[in-house]
């Protein structure tokens, strides 16, 4: 093919490469249809890439009678290895997407073929994506996870749903109207598939909770339940994926600020949970993702208790101070000095002169730490001379 000289008008203005779907945007300018829908619709682009001009119409014509040409070469050209391209299928509108919806409403024994060609259908590129969710997709898709919200036994159409809703990448307003939604009961829905479904489709719940939370109201944030917490953990227990368990940890991170959540978070278990996490890992972000939960949670008193409880909480944290990253060495310094201001006896001290967390403090203030760092790991110092 690189000895062989291609017409230039077979070539994408974009790409350069021989035309396999040529269409012909408002400007005139034809275009392989794979480049110029990444251009307008992964992009987000808005103009004609040879022109410049504004397209106000995204309508792609295609070009059929450019398409023959390229095929007739393609085949007087074949003694030398180039292959014939063949007819692309027509793309999906919006009408015939309206039409499957329709059907699978009416026939509720279709829901699922239905939701197996919409996941194709997803999966084919950025602009049939837009398509659906101009057909009304996200809000079906949204209905029927709700709808089978009280399936016990079953979660084979909410699995589904799911996988299709997570592969539309969902913008913030959309989120933001499915969540406010009632209609929709849209995190009690993420939440049941959480709890029962398959473990690529609690990827998703996982991954699609926290989209939703970073939206949400204060009001929301702050009326999570404790079991959201236990199946959180089961995520990150469970290690179904390193994205899950990243969205997982963002996820409590998110959340254990606002209200009685660090509390729900106690008692869901994340303490401990957290502390054998830590223990098992060594990568950077991971570990400052837990040290900030474990820091936050140890602003409430159960927290530290739970921490304390544990026989390698303290250890771990010291262990980390000044191994992993800056972040981590402040989180590790504040989690230690919330204990020694609030929780502070002499079993307590005394388990950390036997970790090394007291020398691993003076090692802080030695070393080319934060002021913050160093004035707590300062007071928590002088703290256990005192006693």
């Amino acid at each position: 093919m690189d000895e062989i000289e291609i017409p230039a008008h077979f070539l994408c203005p974009i790409s350069l490469q021989l035309m396999r779907d040529p269409v012909t945007v408002c400007t005139g300018i034809t275009y392989d249809r794979e480049n110029i829908e990444r251009w307008l619709f992964s992009c987000k682009n808005n103009t004609c890439p040879v022109t410049k001009q504004c397209l106000l119409d995204h309508g792609l014509t295609p070009n059929h009678t450019l398409r023959r040409l390229i095929q007739s070469w393609c085949t007087l050209n074949a003694s030398l290895g180039v292959e014939r391209i063949p007819t692309p299928k027509s793309p999906i509108d919006k009408t015939q997407i309206v039409k499957l919806l329709t059907e699978a409403k009416r026939f509720p024994e279709k829901q699922l073929k239905c939701l197996t060609r919409l996941r194709s259908v997803a999966f084919e590129g950025q602009r049939n994506k837009t398509c659906l969710e101009s057909a009304g997709v996200i809000e079906f898709l949204a209905t029927t996870m709700k709808n089978n919200n009280t399936q016990e036994d079953s979660t084979v159409l909410s699995e589904a749903a799911i996988e299709v809703l997570f592969h539309l990448n969902l913008s913030e307003a959309r989120l933001k109207t499915l969540i406010n939604n009632e209609e929709f009961h849209f995190i009690e829905s993420l939440f049941h598939v959480l709890r029962l479904g398959n473990y690529q489709s609690r990827v998703y719940a996982t991954m699609l909770l926290r989209s939703a939370f970073e939206v949400a109201d204060p009001i929301q944030l702050i009326s999570v339940k404790t079991t959201l917490f236990v199946e959180i953990m089961r995520v990150l227990c469970d290690q179904i994926s390193h994205q899950a368990s990243k969205a997982a940890l963002k996820l409590i991170v998110e959340l254990f600020p606002w209200g009685r959540n660090r509390i729900k978070g106690v008692e869901g278990g994340t303490v401990s949970v957290l502390i054998e996490l830590l223990l098992g890992t060594s990568e950077r972000r991971t570990c400052e993702l837990i040290l900030i939960a474990l820091d936050q949670l140890c602003g409430c008193a159960e927290g530290r208790a739970e921490l304390l409880n544990h026989g390698a909480g303290v250890a771990i944290v010291s262990k980390k101070i000044l191994r992993v990253s800056h972040v981590a060495s402040e989180r590790g310094v504040r989690i230690l000095a919330s204990i020694c201001r609030y929780s502070a006896n002499a079993r307590v001290l005394h388990e950390m002169l036997q970790v090394g967390a007291v020398s691993k403090l003076c090692l802080v203030l030695q070393v080319n730490c934060g002021f913050k760092t160093k004035e707590r790991a300062k007071e928590k110092w002088e703290l256990d001379l005192r006693v």
